[in-house]
């Protein structure tokens, strides 16, 4: 029976190491698209085939590498012009045009690497990309309690996105729910209004500046 407990306890041990060992890389996201994301279905139903088919994805690096290259304290951000409504179940939002903005403290191996991890990351949303630049980038959360509340990101003059919580004013149809999940894998996240969704950048053919949509989400990833 002590051997039975010794060896399930050396095999926990190593489950938690494996487990941390592949949680390489982690920190803070935001994310905003043209498309309320808490809302009621009927609300929903209205914007598809008419919103939803922009975005911004953004992550800051608290700690970690991809492909072997540091990454700690960089961000990345992501900017998107899809084929459709950007998680409608019903039809392919794809194929995607984008831009990615690298911090401009990067190396060219951490530039490369900030490209791989948010492909990665983003998928299809973010396979399409036809245009990189550099720049400053930010991302500033707030919490309430545990929670992650609203944020900042600020990446250049090229893209923008203040979130901020929810609030009583932002129940329209007494129904509200979080309709669309994120756009990228997290580990935490709670849906924000965004204040502000800005895109002055070139590449998609298109540029936007949208004000309090119910259309954000901040949090944390881990990969």
């Amino acid at each position: 029976m002590r051997k039975l407990s010794l060896v399930l306890s050396i095999c926990f041990l190593a489950l938690l190491v494996s487990s941390a060992s592949a949680q390489q890389i982690y920190g803070e996201y935001i994310e905003s698209r043209n498309a309320d994301i808490y809302t009621g279905h009927c609300f929903a139903m209205s914007e598809v085939n008419l919103m939803g088919d922009q975005a911004i994805v953004g992550w800051h690096v608290s700690k970690g590498e991809w492909n072997g290259v540091k990454l700690d304290g960089l961000g990345v951000v992501g900017v998107a012009k899809a084929s459709g409504t950007l998680g409608n179940p019903y039809e392919n939002p794809f194929p995607a045009k984008a831009v990615l903005i690298v911090d401009e403290k990067a190396t060219a191996a951490q530039r490369e690497a900030l490209k791989a991890f948010a492909q990665e990351m983003g998928g299809e949303l973010l396979k399409n990309v036809i245009r990189t630049e550099s720049a400053p980038i930010t991302l500033d959360l707030e919490f309430t309690g545990e929670h992650p509340s609203g944020g900042k990101l600020q990446a250049g003059e090229i893209a923008s996105v203040i979130a901020r919580s929810l609030t009583d004013k932002d129940k329209i149809c007494g129904h509200e729910q979080t309709y669309y999940p994120p756009l990228t894998p997290t580990t935490h996240t709670m849906p924000t209004a965004a204040s502000l969704d800005q895109f002055k950048g070139e590449g998609l053919g298109v540029t936007w500046t949208l004000r309090e949509k119910r259309s954000a989400f901040v949090g944390h990833f881990a990969k």
